[in-house]
């Protein structure tokens, strides 16, 4: 069993618009925009990072706007709901926002033994809130009193027709079985950064789901730096997964393997930050350019929509 994993990094979804992705993130949930950027490998395209004040592991939500992209379909073989933790007795606060904010499919629900508010996005995303007891810092600025405001992953579900293989793999991964509700298996890491926990949904007759505009593209877990993730990338190998090089994302280097349940994942190292190339206080406010891509800056700053803030 591996323990250089340390819970989640971040969740990488596919959007339509990029301006009515910005507003959602930072003016409903309140989440700081810490990086604009673009997709490595198709420029025309934003890379947009939502997270705490300094991008930490385990509150870095991210995604590719492709304005010509369809709607995805939900099903199994993907992350099915995103999960933020909030500070205990404060889904009332969010629930009041959110419905004065139209944000929709509200859905109020007891799990696991926790408050939860489902919701989604703008694409139908699926997400939930969830009350829990969470010392992570919040995004002051955001527009939430600090008090009610989003702490980082609490957790992500991942919807499979046997769950049987990846519970394995997750296991291997350092994560162990801690409850069950239902059809629902809920595995965490002891010691992680917060971002803990992996439910995994299983739906045996359910049609396996088409990627598109609110479906999650990946899910990426946490190692304190390189050679932590190279130790994590020689055992995956040694088992028998077909894991990529390491890929310099200039904010993280990044290794990515299919899962046997169909989900693609990720393990992203802490360093270097989102810090790197822009000073702290104003993270995310100007268009940061890959060095491959960087002769693009005139093009792509007339062609991409303006977000707004």
């Amino acid at each position: 069993m591996l323990d250089q994993i340390k819970g989640l990094h971040h969740v990488t979804s596919m959007a339509k618009d990029a301006r009515q992705n910005n507003v959602f993130f930072t003016e409903k949930l309140g989440l700081r925009r810490v990086k604009k950027t673009v997709n490595f490998d198709a420029p025309d395209v934003y890379h947009l990072y939502y997270a705490d004040e300094l991008g930490t592991p385990g509150s870095v939500m991210t995604y590719f706007p492709f304005p010509n992209i369809g709607k995805g379909r939900p099903g199994v073989g993907e992350v099915g709901t995103t999960v933020f933790a909030v500070p205990e007795g404060s889904l009332g606060y969010w629930k009041e926002r959110f419905e004065k904010q139209g944000v929709a499919d509200l859905e109020p629900e007891t799990s696991f033994g926790e408050n939860r508010l489902h919701f989604s996005g703008p694409d139908g995303d699926g997400f939930a809130l969830v009350e829990a007891k969470d010392d992570r810092a919040p995004w002051a600025k955001g527009g939430v009193p600090t008090d009610q405001a989003i702490r980082g992953f609490h957790s992500a579900s991942l919807r499979l027709r046997d769950g049987g293989a990846t519970e394995e793999l997750l296991k291997f991964m350092g994560y162990e079985n801690v409850d069950q509700s239902g059809n629902v298996k809920r595995l965490a890491i002891k010691g992680g950064n917060g971002a803990d926990i992996i439910d995994i949904e299983t739906l045996p007759g359910a049609n396996f789901a088409d990627l598109g505009a609110g479906s999650v593209h990946h899910i990426a877990f946490a190692v304190e730096n390189r050679a932590r993730q190279l130790e994590v990338r020689k055992a995956l190998m040694d088992t028998g997964y077909q894991v990529t090089p390491v890929i310099d994302r200039d904010y993280f280097w990044a290794i990515y393997f299919r899962t046997p349940g169909g989900v693609l994942f990720e393990v992203a190292t802490n360093e270097p930050g989102f810090d790197r190339d822009e000073d702290t206080a104003h993270l995310g406010e100007a268009l940061k350019l890959p060095s491959q891509h960087a002769h693009l800056r005139d093009y792509l700053e007339k062609h991409l929509q303006p977000l707004g803030n």
